[in-house]
This record gives C-alpha cells, structure tokens and sequence, in this order.
C-alpha cells in the first residue's frame, strides 16, 4: 500500500488537523519537515507549483490539500472510520465551515494581535495567501474586539454541541469533525497570547480538547526530504484512469488542465494531464527530471480547473 510521508511543519495548523486524522486512525507515517513560507525547492517537485502546506504523500502519489488528503487516508485506511455511517457526507460540509470562515476568523486574530512583531516576509507571505493582495493585518488588530466577540460566538456552538455529555463531536469516539475543529482551538490557544483566557470560558470545549490532544499523531519517523523524492522516482502513480461522464467541465482523462486553489493568494496553477476525475477529487500526471512522473491530486471543492489551449 506504500508508507504515507507527510510534508509538513511542527507550527502549521492545518497540519496539525491530519497530524490528528493519523492519530485518530493509529497509523505509522514519515515526517518530512518543510519550510514555512516558499521557496519549497524540496516540495514543488513533488507538487508543481503548490505551495500549501500539509501535502501528503504514498509513492508516487501526492495528495494537496487537507480535504483530499484525509478522504485518501479514509479511503486507504478505513477503520477506524473518519466519516461513520450515520453522518455521511455531514463532515465535508462542517468542513466548509472550519476551513472556511471559521480559519479565516482564527488567522485575523492571530496575526492581526502579532501583527506589527511578525516576520516581515511572514507577513506577507500569510497575508496575501488568506487575504489577497490587499491584506492589512494592523487594521485586523485594531478590530480585535470586534473579531473576538465573533470567534467567541462559534466557539459557544461547538461548547452547546458538547456539553450534553459527548466524549467527542459526533459520540463515543473520535471522528472527521473533531479534526476539523481541534486544529483551530489548537491554533487559537497556541498561537495567540489571549487565546488561552477565552477558551477558558468553554468548559466541555476544554474537557474535549483535552480528550483529543491525548489520542496523539499515531507513530511518526524523521525522513530526509531527498529521500522522500527518490521514494517517489522509484514508484509508480497507483491511481486508476477514471473519467465522470457528468463532469459539468466536460474533464476526461488525458486532458491537459490547470488546477488552483479559488480565491487570490498568488498560489501558481498546477499543471499537467487528467487521471482521474470525479465529483469529489482531480488527479492529474505530470513529470519531473527528480521524481519523474507523479499523480496529483486536488479536491474539486475550493479549486478551480482550467482546460489548458
């Protein structure tokens, strides 16, 4: 089935999500340590322009984005399940909420409280990536009051959700929606000085955090990210052909296209030849004097497909 290696960084948030996906599924995996803001010149032969991070890799496989990466591990891995059978779908939905307005709620917080400390490069790196090109993140301090009352407000849904006596968001056991929400408490309680004294507020929130930060990240090992590319130049891209004939782009495999993330961050397009397309996900082959040829694989939601001239 191949060793899963993730491309990540110990401070990122979203890798913090999978890093808890892996420990809710009790899996073994490689750690590749990355920069935090590009040049990646270790990752973009792998992805071809994508600079976003986590990014999972099996072989000659790459996942990007935390949406497809956790589907794939669901789909190789499949107990214990992220998705149980009685919410069906109802995660991925939640998920536009969390990865969504929620994360972009967070990131004000967080770097607007910071933001005449940051790294200058980080700044604009994060800045642009979360909000375009015309990002100001001393004017998200100066509304700090006003962002907090809102985060304040949501955290106060997740604490109704758990205060009727559930181990976790879902039941007994942790699945998907715990994930997608711990990573932002995580963040919002390690990455911000006031952090700590609002979650304070949420007892059951407090409790349930504490029961998620206990299952761990699984079992990781430090591997060279030379080490990971020559992985990848040794395998073969294990995904099948696979066309959807009610694919509204009319996308078939052998196509060539352009994938990348919708809104304005200055992410670089994607390019290459279609393996595979369904509702959910695009894969698409490319190749790389370091890694040779690789299948990459975006989720459809949240990224825009362009069919190459």
């Amino acid at each position: 089935m191949g060793q899963v290696i993730l491309h990540h960084y110990p401070q990122s948030p979203v890798a913090e999500k999978v890093r808890v996906a892996l420990g809710i599924k009790g899996l073994s995996w490689r750690s590749v340590t990355i920069p935090r803001i590009p040049p990646k010149p270790e990752l973009m032969p792998l992805t071809g322009g994508y600079r976003r991070t986590p990014v999972m890799q099996i072989g000659a496989d790459v996942f990007c984005d935390s949406q497809c990466i956790l589907r794939a591990l669901d789909r190789r891995f499949p107990e214990p399940s992220l998705l149980p059978g009685d919410a069906a779908g109802m995660p991925w939905g939640v998920s536009r909420w969390t990865d969504g307005p929620l994360l972009d709620l967070a990131v004000r917080i967080v770097l607007g409280a910071q933001a005449e400390a940051l790294p200058p490069d980080f700044a604009a790196d994060r800045g642009r990536l979360y909000f375009g090109p015309d990002y100001d993140l001393e004017a998200a301090g100066a509304d700090l009051p006003h962002l907090t009352a809102q985060l304040r407000g949501q955290l106060g849904w997740i604490e109704q959700r758990l205060a009727g006596g559930r181990a976790f968001i879902l039941g007994a056991r942790p699945t998907l929606p715990d994930a997608l929400v711990y990573y932002l408490v995580w963040f919002i309680r390690g990455r911000w000085a006031g952090g700590p004294a609002l979650l304070s507020e949420f007892s059951a929130l407090e409790a349930w955090e504490a029961r998620v930060r206990d299952i761990g990240h699984g079992t990781s090992k430090d591997l060279d990210a030379g080490e990971a590319l020559e992985i990848a130049h040794a395998a073969e891209p294990q995904t099948p052909e696979a066309a959807d004939p009610g694919d509204p782009l009319g996308l078939a495999p052998g196509m060539a296209v352009m994938v990348v993330p919708e809104g304005d961050g200055g992410d670089p397009a994607v390019a290459g030849t279609v393996r595979f397309v369904d509702r959910e996900t695009i894969a698409i082959l490319r190749e790389d004097t370091r890694v040779g040829t690789v299948c990459v694989h975006f989720p459809r939601v949240g990224y825009r497909v362009t069919v190459a001239a």
